[in-house]
Formats: C-alpha cells, sequence, structure tokens
C-alpha cells in the first residue's frame, strides 16, 4: 500500500515509493508540504504536485477559476495523449472531477488516488513512459558521476 497524503507512517511490507527522478536523493514530497496546524493547505500542496510531474504531461496547472482553499484544490492537466482533466486534491488524495479544464462535473463518482503518480499512471501511457525515461536519465547521470 502506498502512502496517503496524510501523516500515518507507511506501511514496511509493499510499500510503493512515489517519487520522481530529479527528487530520488532530494527530500519527500511529503517533507515539502506547508502544513497550518494540523491541516495542510491545499493550495500549496497543488502547487508542489504540478511542480513533481509537469515534465511528463503536457500541461498542468492549478485552477485559476475555481475556488480552492484549505482543504481542497482543483488542478487541470492535459496528459500527453491529449485528453484533458480536471483534479480535485483533498486529504482523501486526488480524482478527476472534470474532462475539461475548470469544469466540475457533480455526477461524477470517480476513484480516489493516493499520489499524483498512481493517478497519472492510470490515465496515461505517455506519462508512464516519459517517467521511465526520466528515471533511466537519472540513473544515467548518477553512474557517470560515480555515484
Amino acid at each position: 500500500m502506498s502512502r496517503k497524503y496524510s501523516d500515518e507512517p507507511p506501511q514496511e511490507e509493499g510499500m510503493e515509493v512515489d517519487c520522481t527522478p530529479e527528487e530520488l536523493c532530494k527530500c519527500s514530497y511529503e517533507e515539502r508540504c506547508v502544513e497550518l496546524g494540523d491541516v495542510k493547505d491545499m493550495r500549496l500542496e497543488a502547487e508542489a504536485v504540478v511542480n513533481d510531474v509537469l515534465f511528463a504531461v503536457t500541461d498542468m496547472h492549478v485552477s485559476h477559476r475555481l475556488t480552492s482553499g484549505i482543504d481542497v484544490a482543483y488542478i487541470n492537466v492535459e496528459i500527453r495523449e491529449g485528453t484533458r482533466y480536471c483534479l480535485e486534491l483533498t486529504e482523501a488524495g486526488l480524482r478527476v472531477v472534470g474532462y475539461i479544464f475548470d469544469q466540475v462535473d457533480e455526477g461524477l463518482n470517480t476513484q480516489y488516488h493516493e499520489t499524483v503518480y498512481s493517478l497519472l499512471d492510470s490515465l496515461s501511457p505517455g506519462y508512464r513512459e516519459a517517467f521511465g525515461n526520466a528515471l533511466l536519465q537519472r540513473l544515467e547521470r548518477l553512474k557517470q558521476n560515480g555515484q
């Protein structure tokens, strides 16, 4: 089971590690999250999510039209295959809430994903390929630097 957007400790057995190739040797995503008391500011988390995976999608940005706040943020993403989605980010995770930028379809009952990596992996073969290529490039650089 992968780690959720919460403060619960990861489970040791079968734990999935989520990181971008550029972040392999840096702090984890959750260490970069800004917390306000016990509540994470979803607007700031959304910006971090975008920065983590922008290299592997065609376009991704926090929605300026939909109201984001401490408990929810909206992210627009266009995957490499050309399909656009509006994503909702909450403490429960990320899910697709619309198939057009800046539009929430209240009738959609889509699955929550614990990480942006899991969500994009389920939507986009192009994301998987870009992520894998970036990982290989990062490993090659480490090898060339003798690390």
